[in-house]
């Protein structure tokens, strides 16, 4: 199986930039968005369905238009598919549209889209209680879905390595303690961070700021993983990010299973 993740923030404009060519030469089985900032009704999902993507999911942000949202397309058809939390009370709730599962035979498929923190200290602390449940839903998950892959952007930079300038960016949501703390906790509960279980080589970054000619400069950060529950490492085959793809402010990043 191959999975690509890819914030394309805005589906549209990154239609308008080329994904579709894109999305021909690169055949995932399956594709999980973030930021889509639309709603299906306004995806030309028929661009998709002529690839194989005949299986496709969308969860849109409902508490703000053209903001936020994920979805998961497919070229087989997941055995169940779960739009945000479900039966699970989430006390943040999912208005903000940040969290999609499909399940397959042997791993159950999550495309999430954790919240950042930057434009203000509301949203900083929305974040961190947002993250603090999310992490509650994931143990509670598990229980009944062992083998699951967790794919995304969870703005958060992991450690110095996973950003160019770690010393400028301590005080930088995306980069606080608190946050790298989290993420911590998160890999120890059981999960593979899968990029760096093949690479542990530096400046390999999934995002880059529009400004100051960052992304030519190679200035970026690596906040897109691909996560998976230490009951699928063995499985493991390949995990790389694909900076040529130039849809948007982030790179997908891409996953093999076997």
């Amino acid at each position: 199986m191959k999975v690509i993740s890819y914030n394309v923030n805005g589906i549209r404009a990154a239609i308008q930039k080329g994904l579709i060519e894109w999305l021909r030469a690169s055949q995932p089985d399956v594709l999980c968005l973030q930021e889509i900032k639309a709603t299906e009704a306004q995806v030309p999902v028929q661009l998709f369905e002529e690839l194989g993507y005949t299986h496709h999911y969308w969860h849109p942000a409902t508490s703000k238009k053209g903001y936020s949202g994920v979805a998961i397309l497919s070229k087989t058809a997941p055995r169940a598919v779960q739009i945000g939390y479900g039966d699970y009370p989430h006390p943040l709730g999912d208005a903000e549209g940040r969290v999609i599962r499909a399940d397959f035979d042997g791993v159950s498929v999550m495309s999430v889209y954790m919240p950042s923190g930057s434009s203000g200290v509301e949203r900083q602390v929305f974040k961190m209680e947002w993250n603090h449940a999310f992490y509650a839903y994931i143990q509670h998950l598990r229980q009944s879905h062992p083998a699951l892959l967790i794919c995304g952007d969870y703005n958060i930079a992991h450690q110095e390595i996973d950003l160019r300038h770690p010393k400028a960016n301590e005080k930088t949501s995306g980069f606080l303690p608190e946050e790298r703390a989290w993420l911590s906790n998160f890999v120890a509960s059981g999960f593979v961070d899968t990029f760096r279980h093949f690479n542990q080589e530096p400046h390999q970054y999934t995002w880059w700021s529009t400004r100051s000619n960052a992304r030519a400069k190679n200035v970026g950060w690596r906040i897109d993983y691909h996560m998976v529950t230490e009951t699928l490492r063995s499985t493991l085959r390949r995990s790389i990010i694909l900076p040529e793809a130039q849809h948007s402010d982030h790179a997908p990043i891409l996953l093999e299973l076997q």
